[in-house]
């Protein structure tokens, strides 16, 4: 049997990166020379750069524009959980929201941003909640064939 080969991890130049992040190459170099963002595979024009320094630069990003200073960002990047303060809403703001049918008449709304979710985290909750809805709607024993028999004193 013939296997595939793994596929390559994503690797970028900087000026992909940055298109790629909507920011400047010269603020990734700065979040790179301040220890915010990893450092590249590579030196100069060689350097590259991967799918985590790309999730860097957004969660990077969501911070500043909610607000958290860089050193906050430092802490939350290294592992120190805290809550990220929301964004206020002002006019001309656009926010992403995903709409989860779970069933006729049963909706979910996600907004990942204002909750802090990674993709995979809201790809966990989708899953966890389609889980709950199939468990809550499964026959239990009690709604089974014998629930009609009446019990015997």
């Amino acid at each position: 049997m013939k296997s595939n080969p793994p596929s390559p991890a994503a690797s970028y130049a900087l000026a992909d990166l940055c298109v790629l992040a909507d920011l400047p190459p010269r603020t990734v170099r700065y979040y790179v020379q301040i220890g915010i963002v990893d450092r590249p595979e590579g030196e100069t024009r060689a350097a590259r750069y991967g799918a985590r320094h790309l999730e860097q630069l957004l969660l990077i990003k969501k911070w500043t524009a909610a607000g958290v200073s860089l050193e906050r960002i430092r802490e939350l990047l290294q592992g120190q959980e805290a809550p990220v303060p929301a964004r206020p809403r002002m006019a001309g703001s656009v926010e992403v929201r995903s709409h989860l049918t779970v069933a006729d008449g049963v909706e979910v709304v996600i907004e990942p941003g204002r909750a802090g979710l990674s993709p995979e985290q809201v790809r966990g909750f989708i899953q966890g909640v389609m889980a709950a809805f199939a468990a809550a709607c499964a026959p239990s024993p009690v709604d089974g064939p014998a629930a009609d028999v009446p019990k015997k004193n």
